[in-house]
């Protein structure tokens, strides 16, 4: 592994000495996706990211769509820049070492004919004498003109069975950056999300927790909307029916369970049971219990930083975003605060300098280590795009093949 770190140290260096010679301004762009114009007078947020969502910075976009932002920690680490339009948020993730950002704001529409349910996929994982149900939606907004789909009182609506605890939602648009929702309780388990959906790919995700007693329980999984495709992953030791589910094979040591063209407004019996081993952290003592649940409680309240990435009970909830679906550029860029902590704070001199510098690179193996497990996962996730259909088999392959070139050069360092 050394030349792996060897590699990774040197490239982490480059990028570390960029962002730190660029930190503290940010300037951008807002632009109307619907007219094509700038857009002119529209409020500006900037939000810090590490020790949670922290807005940092306001200000507003002049004549021409153009902002400004000054804060220290602009470069160094992940932000996030908020653009309020018509009293709609549209977020665009700044990455380390940026110092520029456009974002995109679109024309709000009620009309639910502009969106579609793409996929949808069903994770189960035991914990203990409770069951972890994650759940994500690939929705394609095909608006034309573009348009984002919003309602203020909810323009995406799910349902959990009888007897679940809601843990978290996210949605995410087609810049891939999770935030984390606000549900909106309609009752009897019914829920709302309102979150513009933007034109191309937006992803739903929630999870909840259901009564597991004798590791056996059955689900009435509700859809509201038709989806083109389902998905049901579990572990191999686990046994899945239901109505219309078709065994599709294992990926990465998952069973895959299928069903086409579900319809809406539909009830699908499921059923599950055995068990599965516990799912954690590298170098992590356990996870189970109560303790595991807290701990993924903690881990999920602390920040949209917990960006969906692997299959840890130190993710928020668990493994929302195990079938997360993000490009390789996008993933690598979530492990990148990693390497980003070094320069929050000015280096010392002396004896002080060279503890700091080992701290440096520790945190860089640490962040190497971490890549090759998320290119490991990001093998998975392009399977199961995959499967869902909402990938070409020439997008598959250009994929694939970009994955595996990073993969050969992390190796050979």
């Amino acid at each position: 592994m050394r030349p792996v770190r060897s590699f990774g140290i040197c490239f982490a260096t480059l990028l570390l000495f960029a962002a730190l010679g660029r930190a503290g301004t940010l300037h951008g762009t807002v632009k109307n996706g619907t007219t094509g114009k700038s857009a002119s007078a529209i409020e500006v947020i900037l939000i810090q990211l590490q020790g949670g969502m922290q807005p940092v910075a306001n200000s507003k976009t002049d004549a021409q769509g153009q902002f400004s932002f000054d804060y220290p920690a602009l470069g160094s680490q992940p932000m996030l820049v908020r653009a309020v339009y018509k009293g709609i948020n549209f977020h665009q993730p700044v990455p380390p070492g940026n110092s520029s950002v456009e974002v995109s704001v679109f024309e709000p529409s009620k009309d639910p004919k502009i969106i579609a349910v793409v996929s949808r996929i069903v994770f189960f994982q035991p914990s203990g004498d409770h069951l972890t149900v994650a759940e994500e939606y690939s929705i394609q907004n095909h608006s034309q003109p573009p348009q984002a789909y919003f309602r203020g009182d909810g323009n995406f609506e799910f349902v959990i069975p009888e007897n679940a605890h809601l843990q978290q939602v996210a949605a995410s648009g087609p810049t891939g950056m999770p935030v984390m929702q606000t549900p909106i309780d309609k009752g009897k388990g019914k829920y709302a999300i309102a979150y513009a959906l933007r034109p191309g790919q937006n992803t739903m995700r929630y999870a909840y927790e259901v009564p597991y007693p004798g590791n056996a329980a059955t689900l009435k999984v509700a859809t509201i909307y038709p989806a083109d495709r389902l998905l049901v992953v579990a572990s191999p030791t686990m046994q899945i029916s239901g109505d219309g589910l078709e065994s599709g094979g294992q990926e990465q040591g998952m069973s895959v369970y299928g069903r086409e063209n579900v319809p809406a407004n539909n009830v699908m019996a499921v059923n599950v049971s055995g068990t599965a081993p516990p799912l954690q952290s590298e170098g992590s003592g356990g996870g189970g219990g109560q303790g595991g649940r807290d701990a993924q409680a903690a881990a999920a309240a602390a920040n949209i930083q917990s960006i969906p990435g692997r299959l840890d009970v130190l993710k928020w909830p668990l493994i929302a975003g195990f079938v997360g679906i993000f490009a390789l550029g996008a993933m690598l860029l979530v492990r990148k605060p990693v390497m980003a902590v070094a320069g929050d704070v000015p280096p010392p001199s002396g004896k002080g300098k060279a503890a700091s510098k080992s701290k440096k690179l520790s945190q860089v193996d640490a962040a190497v280590d971490s890549n090759l497990d998320a290119l490991k996962d990001q093998m998975f996730r392009l399977e199961l795009r995959r499967q869902a259909g909402t990938i070409s088999e020439e997008e598959y392959a250009q994929e694939r093949a970009q994955a595996e070139k990073v993969l050969r050069e992390l190796v050979r360092g």
